[in-house]
């Protein structure tokens, strides 16, 4: 039988060679070389694991504490995974329970607190998160830095009520971005000022695209700690704030 695999050329290897993407692949007949198609179904279960993988508050509430951060657990109201999955906007609340535990606490009015969330790969917001929070205490330097809120079955959405209930000026939600196929454990980054319940993507800044393959934790506090002063100074965040990071110094909070 005659061979009619066709391999990827030596231009199409040297673009593989500058991106996880998947192109020049080749084939084998109509189908995809057996290597190609075995690469595509681990790299799928792995997403599909980092989507239902655990979330262990309690251990990330102990490993935040560790960092000198006054450490809270809250749910959602998805109770379950299915639920979050199949109903977003449950994942955009406070459950009863976490919303009068809040409420009842006093907080002393902060300029930046941090939100970790499972979001749609809790095993990104598991491994990755503390050491992010990590980094950006560094440039946080000055700033009066509130309670760190751990929190499952989260939306992005969820910091605006939490953040209103705590009075935080600025929060820094950091959680599990949807997982792709060659990234199941990113990280993003949004930052709301004055978060209530009601805002819009639009009011929020966001930094993505946070692992070892894209923004590493460095670059990633780097940019973040920008926003957080520029947003602090300005009064703004989302839409009304441009990422001048790269070109522009640290502005100096009010």
């Amino acid at each position: 039988m005659p061979d009619d695999r066709v391999v990827p050329t030596a231009f199409q290897r040297d673009w593989r060679a500058l991106t996880p993407a998947r192109i020049g692949l080749g084939r084998s007949g109509s189908s995809l070389p057996t290597k190609a198609l075995l690469d595509f179904t681990l790299d799928h279960a792995r997403a599909r694991d980092a989507v239902h993988a655990s979330f262990d508050v309690t251990m990330l509430t102990s490993e935040l504490a560790a960092l000198g951060l006054d450490t809270i657990g809250v749910a959602s109201q998805a109770a379950t995974r299915g639920d979050y999955l199949r109903r977003p906007d449950l994942g955009r609340l406070p459950d009863e329970a976490s919303r009068d535990a809040l409420m009842r606490r006093t907080f002393t009015p902060c300029d930046v607190a941090f939100i970790v969330a499972d979001g749609l790969s809790p095993a990104a917001a598991q491994t990755n998160a503390v050491g992010l929070v990590a980094h950006l205490l560094r440039h946080f330097q000055g700033l009066t830095i509130g309670p760190a809120i751990v929190a499952s079955g989260a939306r992005v959405a969820l910091g605006d009520g939490v953040g209103d209930l705590i009075g935080a000026r600025l929060i820094v939600l950091i959680i599990g971005e949807r997982p792709g196929l060659t990234t199941p454990h990113s990280l993003g980054a949004y930052l709301t000022f004055a978060p209530k319940p009601g805002l819009t993507d639009a009011d929020r800044n966001c930094v993505s695209n946070i692992h070892a393959g894209g923004l590493s934790d460095t670059q990633a506090a780097t940019k973040i700690a920008w926003l957080v002063r520029a947003a602090l100074a300005r009064g703004v965040s989302g839409v009304a704030l441009k990422d001048d990071s790269a070109i522009g110094a640290l502005p100096a909070a009010q």
